[in-house]
């Protein structure tokens, strides 16, 4: 690539910046690992609902480890707002936050700060965030379909620090597992963060000591730059145009109808706008989104259709404008709610600003995916051991297919890139069953290429008495196809009891007897191309 000394690399030769943000996104992925090991719940340990990233010290995300994508285009927004609100920071702190409205995403999201101080001055920031499986609230897991405010859906906690330089404040976090469920699993899982901004800040101040504070600063700004211009470049190569797009979520789990989302994408130059002017007011239930995680969605479809490759980071997307209208279901006030909003409304973003983009390049289009998480929260009182778990876990669905493919089958797609939760794992660590899990046959749409298929994944209450919260989508509206592929199948949720198949809400909580089963079934992806004759 051409440089120019006048850029923010100047000085830094190519090699020596390719080496430098390699290193730093290593520092993101050992910390990733060091949590996944490390944590307690299977949440986080099996299915590695987490993410880590390394900023600058004053906020910017330089590098992150390849995780979740709803997680990282919204964690510099957590991270910022806890330097503003804590302002001085010092040697071993970790400040935690989690409130949607003061930094965070969704309450179950609770993310990590770390500050590497060389010589009194704060030079970078490891952060991680994790999704816990409780966090309080009126239903196990914190994932209630049927909120109707924040202070339903659990803990809210600012921007605070939970330890300080290096010791913890034993009443703060008195105070945290007194409010959750599952305090044991809840501690080791915090521990576990902790130790992963930990490893960041020795990788980091080993870097420091390498390359001498300044030029480490100098580095990670070197490297925001050249993610911007990378960016950039791509962006002026789509043509200039503005192109439209309008889907909906089924509903917003309050007995609503269906929830419009609508953006605009007008490309000029190397510059792009976003502008979800004549999306949905925010509504009753739980499926509004904060600022944070509507950024997150469209900095993940915009890297989606230009370069994947280009470093994922605040200068990357350096070039995107986006407009969100207050008060809406994509940048939601408090005391909305707002656990879906992450979950559910993520996806559909990304789905509008997909369906945009493509208008203005339709050769790079592909079909829909499954468009929506799939979460299921299962909690009560383990007949086994006598005290609380909760189960928290997405479930997979079909990708939608493209012009050279057809659509990969039962996995998690675009906001999400979780696993499933081992049926050892589970049965293990709770006390269900789980007694059917395949993939659904004829759920992809139809096409030159078959859209990817649903799951199946039926799971019974043994022994006891449990609360099952469900938050999901495209049970009416299908993900489309593309290019005159079929829509892929819609999802759907039921409870078998007996002989007996009872249809659920794909939004809701309700009570299941021992024996009773619980079966989802995922949506499929869309097909690409008009079928064969």
């Amino acid at each position: 690539m051409k440089r120019s000394r006048g850029r923010a690399d100047a000085g830094m030769d190519a090699v020596a910046l390719e080496v430098l943000r390699h290193a730093l996104a290593a520092v993101a992925e050992e910390m990733n690992a060091n949590l996944v090991r490390a944590a307690f719940s299977p949440n986080i340990k099996e299915r590695r609902d987490c993410s880590c990233a390394v900023f600058t010290g004053t906020g910017e995300m330089v590098a992150q480890a390849e995780s979740i994508p709803v997680h990282l285009g919204a964690m510099p927004f957590a991270v910022r707002q806890a330097v503003a609100v804590i302002g001085r920071l010092e040697d071993g702190d970790v400040v935690v936050v989690n409130d949607p409205y003061d930094g965070g995403a969704h309450l179950p999201d609770l993310t990590f700060v770390s500050p590497l101080v060389v010589a009194g001055r704060v030079i970078a920031l490891a952060a991680s965030r994790a999704h816990h499986a409780d966090i309080g609230g009126k239903e196990p897991g914190s994932v209630a379909g049927d909120a109707r405010d924040i202070f339903q859906e659990g803990l809210r906690i600012p921007p605070v620090k939970l330890w300080r330089r290096g010791e913890a404040d034993a009443d703060l976090l008195r105070m945290i597992l007194r409010n959750v469920r599952t305090p044991e699993e809840r501690n080791g899982d915090l521990n576990a963060q902790r130790a992963a901004c930990q490893t960041g800040v020795q990788r980091l101040r080993t870097l420091a000591d390498r390359y001498g504070a300044p030029p480490l600063i100098a580095g990670m700004d070197a490297v925001l730059a050249y993610a911007e211009r990378r960016m950039r470049q791509e962006i002026a190569a789509l043509p200039d145009g503005t192109a439209a797009y309008r889907d909906v979520l089924d509903d917003d789990g309050a007995g609503g109808d269906e929830v419009p989302i609508a953006v605009a994408v007008d490309i000029r130059g190397d510059h792009m706008e976003l502008d979800f002017t004549g999306s949905a007011p925010q509504v009753c239930g739980p499926l509004n989104a904060v600022a944070a995680v509507t950024h997150s969605a469209c900095y993940y479809a915009v890297r989606a259709i230009t370069d994947p490759t280009i470093p994922a980071n605040d200068g990357c997307y350096r070039p995107l404008t986006i407009v969100l209208p207050p008060r809406s279901v994509v940048h939601a006030e408090a005391p909305a709610p707002v656990v879906g909003g992450n979950l559910e409304t993520a996806q559909r973003i990304a789905d509008c600003v997909l369906g945009a983009l493509f208008r203005l390049v339709p050769q790079r289009a592909v079909a829909a995916s499954q468009g929506t998480m799939n979460n299921v929260a299962i909690g009560g009182i383990d007949p086994r051991t006598g005290t609380a778990y909760t189960l928290y876990e997405t479930n997979g669905g079909g990708m939608g297919a493209g012009p050279n493919a057809d659509g990969e089958d039962g996995i998690h797609s675009h906001m999400t890139n979780t696993l499933n939760t081992p049926i050892e794992a589970l049965e293990t660590a709770y006390p269900l069953r789980v007694d059917r899990y395949e993939l659904l046959e004829g759920s992809g749409g139809s096409g030159r290429h078959r859209g990817g298929r649903g799951i199946r994944r039926d799971i019974t209450v043994v022994g006891h008495r449990a609360r099952i919260s469900l938050l999901g989508d495209r049970r009416v509206h299908r993900p489309w196809g593309q290019h005159g592929g079929g829509p892929g199948a819609a999802g759907a949720d039921v409870v078998l009891r007996g002989g007996e198949v009872v249809r659920l809400p794909s939004k809701g909580t309700v009570t299941l007897a021992p024996g009773d089963t619980l079966s989802i079934r995922t949506p499929g992806g869309g097909g690409y191309g008009a079928p064969p004759p």
